[in-house]
């Protein structure tokens, strides 16, 4: 009884706890998670420490906590580099409803270029690939942040899904993306997508949900370490499709495709680093396909 009691406490503690600081926290100016000193507020050189205690499930309880709080503080984030919080559906009390990012709000642009950007199943929220590389490593390997950068400056507007929002309007990864695709891309001409681990799961959902809009609109999907293994993938999506994956194999060096979307290696074995470490050449492989529409227009 004692015990549960000092647990509740700890429970209780730890929801009280909405800021980064209130974890004593801090991310230097190299965007990596650093602790504060708590006498000069200083941000130390001192990385986050997972064992605060002897007990493991207290060490979890506090790691859980950071990462709700560390979801908000990458919303601030995409707002600060001009992401808008775009909810849905309509007339859906804000606390209720699912949302993206967007970098347009006005849904009736004429959008030449698109990128949508998916993450994976778990814990994740809009714009992470992981939240453990956003904690032990950096917010640049960890967010989409360097994702929406360089997608801006070839042009795209950037539309961030948050498939792990299960509220009203997107109960599950697959509906999300469903009223993502009906909602937002209806302006668009042209669409890459991006999508880690079980993002590919969606998009494929996506390919044989929206096939026709699908084929017309969409003329690149980058995956990185898909886990849609188990599903069936159209022609469209083997033609215009590459998958990044953990490998211990030289950097976009293909692999064997087992009659499936074209795999290269992301340049690293560890799943939640490839979506970072193949960043360049996922670029140069969607570029090179606009390229591609280009001439096609031109003919």
């Amino acid at each position: 009884m004692f015990i549960r009691k000092i647990f509740s406490s700890f429970v209780m503690a730890n929801s009280m706890k909405k800021t980064l600081k209130d974890f004593g926290y801090a991310f230097n100016k190299e965007g990596k998670l650093r602790q504060i000193d708590p006498n000069s507020n200083e941000i130390t050189d001192v990385p986050f420490q997972f064992e605060i205690s002897s007990s493991r499930s207290k060490n979890q309880e506090n790691y859980e906590a950071l990462g709700e709080v560390i979801n908000e503080y990458v919303y601030e984030l995409l707002e600060q580099n001009n992401m808008h919080r775009l909810y849905f559906p309509e007339n859906t009390p804000k606390e209720k409803a699912s949302f993206v990012f967007s970098t347009f709000s006005d849904l009736e642009k004429q959008i030449d270029k698109l990128m949508i950007i998916v993450h994976g199943s778990g814990v994740v929220r809009a714009g992470q690939w992981a939240r453990s590389l956003i904690i032990n490593d950096s917010l640049d390997k960890g967010t989409v942040l360097p994702y929406i950068k360089r997608a801006r400056e070839y042009g795209y507007e950037v539309i961030v899904t948050n498939t792990n929002d299960k509220k009203i309007g997107g109960r599950n990864p697959e509906e999300h993306a469903q009223n993502v695709w009906n909602l937002f891309t209806s302006k668009s001409k042209h669409i890459a997508i991006v999508a880690h681990s079980y993002g590919g799961v969606v998009v494929t959902d996506l390919a044989e949900k929206f096939k026709k809009d699908f084929d017309e609109k969409v003329f690149a999907v980058a995956f990185t370490d898909s886990v849609h293994g188990s599903r069936s993938v159209s022609s469209r999506l083997i033609d215009i499709g590459v998958n990044f994956v953990s490998s211990d194999a030289p950097l976009n060096e293909k692999l064997q495709s087992y009659n499936d979307i074209e795999r290269r290696s992301a340049g690293t074995p560890k799943h939640e680093l490839t979506s970072y470490q193949c960043m360049e050449k996922l670029f140069e492989f969607i570029l090179q396909k606009e390229k591609d529409i280009n001439k096609k227009s031109e003919l």
